[in-house]
């Protein structure tokens, strides 16, 4: 990845932490991040309050072939003959005469033989350590869009990954479902059916002797020594 400000190094220096803010989307590749970003661009969203974040970095070196003297002396030789023709063209432009033509042709010739020696001194020096060419790069395993809180919403419903929340369910509402409690009976009502076991109605409990009163008690003890007398003169 690249950054494609001009004002790269100052932005650096001006945003030295992490962005801060709610996840709008998620992607494998930095390309499908990029794309979410212009699609979000050409629905007029703020993009200024988005930031792409690569969780995971990994290190990558990508071997793109062995190296050898012909290979290090040619790429020596290409580099060599670019610099030579970018010296030789400031020259022809700022003194376009008859003999720059010849003066650009040295000119790539002699960068290009400066190229050749110095990579194949190069390639020398570093053979027994190194005799592959590589590309290094740093990739992310995901690349998420991070956005301010308040634009989150608007970011999802763009991008298509608008997260519905469930209805809350009020504290006074009856519990429905496969688990919910089965409502009390109701006095007088018909028995309830399904798996429920049956209850039995409740019985009255038998009433308890009660004590003697006071007049009932000497009532008793009259007759008692009434039917002893009784007995006694018979």
């Amino acid at each position: 990845m690249s950054n494609q400000s001009p004002f790269g190094g100052r932005m650096a220096r001006a945003y030295p932490t992490l962005p801060k803010g709610e996840t709008v989307a998620s992607f494998e590749t930095y390309a499908e991040a990029q794309a979410a970003i212009d699609a979000l661009a050409k629905a007029d969203f703020p993009v200024k309050e988005l930031a792409i974040v690569g969780t995971d970095l990994t290190s990558v070196e990508r071997i793109t072939g062995k190296l050898s003297w012909g290979r290090a002396a040619g790429a020596g030789a290409l580099s060599g003959a670019w610099f030579g023709t970018f010296l030789g063209l400031l020259f022809f432009i700022f003194a376009p005469t008859g003999a720059s033509l010849g003066i650009l042709g040295s000119a790539i010739l002699i960068g290009a033989g400066f190229g050749m020696i110095f990579s194949v001194v190069s390639y020398s020096a570093n053979r027994r350590r190194r005799d592959f060419t590589s590309v290094a790069q740093v990739l992310a395993t995901r690349y998420l869009i991070i956005a301010e809180p308040a634009h989150v919403a608007r970011a999802r419903q763009v991008l298509g990954t608008t997260d519905v929340a469930p209805a809350p369910v009020r504290a006074d509402a009856p519990e429905t479902g496969a688990f919910a409690p089965p409502p009390p009976p109701q006095p007088g009502g018909p028995a309830p059916s399904g798996d429920q076991p049956e209850t039995s109605a409740p019985t009255t409990p038998p009433e308890e002797p009660r004590g003697l009163t006071y007049g009932e008690a000497q009532d008793a003890a009259r007759r008692a020594a009434r039917e002893r007398r009784d007995a006694s003169e018979s």
